[in-house]
């Protein structure tokens, strides 16, 4: 499937924001499913899964944290964009670690929510569609759970296949230790985050070792990311 002819649920509890993200989205060649409430988004759900949500935080009823909450212990596993009004650290922090997978803050640009959506839709879609994930040196057959570093096996633990797995689908992306914890752990943002930086050791040791270049990069206040060598 190609990002054009996926499915797009829009929430958005301001008929004039929904009506502009609907006719955008279609014209781009989204099919495209609108809702104003988080109670109706998780019911359009139900009804037909989509392949990406565009989710705003303030709603009427359930905000768009809830709704992420509770479609994620469902077995909800689509991309969630958030839209947010608040350009605050703390907002989007929670939208990441509740499972959101990126966010847009108001007011926005059409041509940035398109192409963000575009861009999370070719990183899950590759995910789904193709066993093997590549990135520099580095591969890991989904399937089979082998990894090679430079043509040559190595031995992770599921904790360390879980992390670097992660951060390939993630390549060239920093990501917060808040966003490794719930997507590798599921832990709350009160998890232990000292967990990261040990697993993120393991991985250098068993990749990065004797390596120029090493692909597991630190930034610092930031996170860590998997850089490709090209980038």
């Amino acid at each position: 499937m190609t990002e054009p002819n996926a499915k797009v649920l829009v929430v958005d509890d301001e008929p004039h924001i929904r009506d502009l993200l609907t006719t955008s989205l279609r014209f781009a060649g989204f099919d495209v499913r609108a809702v104003g409430a988080g109670a109706a988004a998780i019911s359009a759900v139900l009804e037909e899964e989509p392949d990406l949500i565009l989710l705003d935080v303030m709603l009427p009823d359930i905000n768009g944290f809830g709704v992420t909450k509770r479609l994620r212990a469902s077995g909800f596993t689509a991309p969630i964009l958030f839209l947010t009004a608040k350009d605050d650290t703390e907002d989007k922090i929670n939208g990441l670690t509740v499972g959101g997978d990126d966010y847009v803050t108001k007011p926005f640009s059409l041509d940035e929510i398109i192409a963000r959506i575009k861009a999370i839709l070719r990183r899950t879609m590759a995910e789904a569609d193709d066993a093997t994930l590549h990135v520099g040196d580095l591969a890991m057959n989904q399937d089979t759970h082998e990894v090679t570093v430079r043509g040559e096996e190595i031995e992770l633990s599921p904790t360390e296949f879980k992390l670097l797995r992660y951060l390939m689908l993630n390549a060239n992306r920093v990501l917060s230790k808040a966003q490794i914890l719930d997507h590798v752990w599921e832990y709350d943002f009160n998890g232990d985050v000292g967990i990261v930086e040990s697993y993120i050791s393991y991985l250098r040791r068993k990749i990065d070792d004797g390596s120029s270049e090493p692909m597991i990069v630190t930034k610092r206040g930031f996170g860590y990311m998997l850089k490709s060598p090209k980038a």
